[in-house]
């Protein structure tokens, strides 16, 4: 029992080091990202913030209520498969904004109108960036939807399968429900910001 105790001790110290590091960092983007709505014009009830840098089979969608302060849901986001010699893997994604990239861009957005989409609860919304990494993705399509094969819980150690976002921040289908009902709600634009 004792030598379980020591093999599995290292692992939880680990995973709480790195919850603890998650949160610390998501409340600073926080912040950051209630001073950016506020000043331009985009809403300051809650907003998505989307970090890349951590695993894709654990929960890096925060959809953030700025109210509360702390975080409402969580989810799963697969990141852009790319191609050619630009091929994302579930360990490391690569970022770019180049139109046929299908990678992931880095910034803030915010969102755009709802429309029709092919995949998931067949929703989806447009995406404007607002900085020089990510100024194209209305012009790419980029757009905030779902996919039903996402899992709606955490799979690691496991990754995201490549090829489910060719750019796009894609969720899953209860996720975008959820998310569905507090985006048509909202009068302003909503942030989205995608980080790594």
């Amino acid at each position: 029992m004792q030598k379980i105790f020591l093999i599995f001790f290292p692992l939880l110290i680990n995973a709480i080091t790195a919850y603890s590091q998650d949160s610390t960092r998501i409340n600073e983007k926080a912040k950051e990202a209630l001073s950016f709505c506020k000043a331009n014009e985009c809403n300051t009830d809650f907003c998505i913030l989307i970090d890349m840098k951590i695993h894709s089979g654990k929960y890096r969608m925060f959809i953030y209520d700025f109210k509360a302060k702390e975080i409402e849901r969580k989810a799963l986001c697969a990141h852009g498969c790319g191609k050619g010699d630009t091929m994302s893997t579930g360990d490391q994604p690569l970022f770019g904004n180049r139109e046929g990239s299908l990678l992931t861009s880095l910034g803030k957005y915010k969102t755009g109108i709802r429309s029709y989409s092919q995949y998931g609860i067949n929703v989806h919304y447009k995406m404007h960036g607002l900085e020089p990494t990510n100024n194209n993705a209305f012009k790419r399509i980029i757009v905030l939807h779902s996919h039903t094969p996402v899992s709606a819980t955490e799979i690691y150690p496991d990754h995201l399968p490549m090829g489910w976002s060719f750019g796009c921040p894609v969720t899953d289908d209860e996720t975008m429900t959820y998310l569905d009902m507090k985006l048509k709600n909202s009068k302003k634009p909503v942030l989205i910001w995608i980080y790594y």
